[in-house]
């Protein structure tokens, strides 16, 4: 049975779009343990999260804010950053409040 189908397989790559060939620089920051299995892998993330340097501004919360269509769509429209707008926006929204 593994055979036949080991015998129908195609004999070259195939090609998915959504999937492409992974390439040389995609491994770069890859984690290879070849004993040890799960605990091995988790221990070898806690060392590179120890390793790196503090985040120099705090974290941001994500969060989800229903937006009508348009109102989204012309925030989209503002370009890359827009979200960090919005963000900036809120900021002197508030300021002004108090």
């Amino acid at each position: 049975m593994i055979a036949a189908a080991i015998a129908a397989a195609p004999q070259e790559a195939v090609s998915d779009p959504d999937n492409p060939p992974t390439q040389a620089g995609d491994w770069n920051d890859a984690i290879i343990v070849h004993e040890g299995g799960y605990p091995a892998v988790q221990a070898a993330l806690e060392e590179r999260q120890r390793s790196r340097r503090p985040c120099k501004a705090p974290k941001k919360i994500l969060t989800t804010i229903p937006f009508d269509a348009d109102v989204l769509a012309g925030l989209r429209a503002t370009g890359k950053g827009w979200r960090a707008h919005v963000n900036d926006l809120m900021r002197e929204w508030l300021a002004r409040r108090e």
